[in-house]
């Protein structure tokens, strides 16, 4: 990669503290090459978004089935659906193409793909005996754990990632900062939006409001801080100010890839591979929720102690 390109590849992606190993050695570099091919023909950056949207939900319907050939190919499809998830941001961010309609569809892509990926779970291991009690099915009991674990469990650890990447952007790198929103924004922007020529872009509204609600209501120490922020400097925030956020918040990062999507992957085909689905529940339900669990602490900490010492600063002043 010459230099001109090194440039246009750094400008691909958000940025190298939020960056995982996997993604900066595989997914981004490939991702960048798939999106120069697709800006060469003019190819918009949603397209190839609900390309992926496909890709990962026929990835899932492979691994209902119980053949190593069909989640060999599920793996394969899993993997080229991220690539276009990679491929849509890049392409999105070097041609000036980001859109919110954009991003609110890039997260409806890994949505579908999980569910699928739940549902042939559940499918699949329906009749499988359950560990430790082989006379016993696990019947009711995975598609219980299954719902709970892709309605509740996976899209609240998502989110939380998501938005603490975001808060780090807008904190560290202004350029790319602009991905953090605010449900009250969001449902200004509904009210604004006439359901007239805007039905599809009202819906995702509608949904997209109580996605960034929920991301408010898991960090609540984080909104106290981020209106202290506002109060006292507007959005001028001063260099001691993002220096400190991102001392405290650039460790925290190593979680919140993990827990989104590499580690899943890696898991759900080990999982595959050893013809155990029901193991991939438990990795998401206790191993990924204690890191969830610590995560959120950490952050919340780190939100209080710097709005008391913005406080404080206040005061002397």
């Amino acid at each position: 990669m010459n230099e001109a390109d090194r440039k246009q590849y750094l400008a691909s992606i958000k940025s190298l503290d939020t960056e995982e190993f996997i993604d900066l050695w595989f997914y981004r570099p490939l991702g960048f090459r798939c999106a120069l091919f697709f800006r060469n023909r003019g190819i918009h950056p949603n397209v190839i978004t609900i390309a992926s949207i496909f890709l990962g939900a026929a990835a899932g319907i492979c691994f209902i089935q119980e053949s190593l050939q069909w989640n060999m190919l599920g793996i394969l499809l899993l993997m080229w659906a991220n690539l276009y998830d990679s491929t849509d941001g890049q392409l999105a961010r070097i041609t000036g193409q980001k859109t919110r309609w954009g991003r609110i569809l890039d997260g409806f892509a890994g949505d579908v793909w999980f569910f699928f990926i739940y549902l042939a779970i559940a499918i699949r291991s329906n009749y499988d005996p359950i560990p430790f009690a082989p006379e016993y099915q696990w019947g009711l009991p995975i598609w219980i754990m299954s719902s709970f674990s892709g309605f509740w469990i996976h899209g609240s650890q998502c989110q939380l990632a998501d938005y603490y990447r975001n808060i780090h952007l807008y904190f560290t790198n202004e350029a790319n900062g602009n991905e953090f929103d605010n449900s009250q924004a969001q449902r200004e922007r509904f009210k604004e939006t006439p359901w007239k020529g805007n039905f599809f872009w009202k819906i995702f509204l509608f949904f997209y409001i109580n996605y960034t609600g929920n991301q408010e209501r898991m960090s609540p120490k984080f909104q106290i801080f981020i209106e202290t922020v506002k109060q006292k400097y507007g959005t001028d925030i001063p260099m001691w100010l993002r220096k400190e956020f991102r001392k405290g918040s650039l460790p925290l990062m190593k979680y919140t890839n993990i827990l989104t999507f590499n580690s899943r992957f890696i898991m759900l085909w080990f999982t595959l591979l050893i013809d155990q689905l029901w193991f991939y529940l438990f990795f998401e339900l206790v191993i990924l929720m204690i890191l969830f669990v610590y995560m959120k602490h950490k952050h919340e900490s780190l939100c209080v102690r710097l709005t008391k010492k913005i406080l404080e600063e206040d005061a002397r002043d």
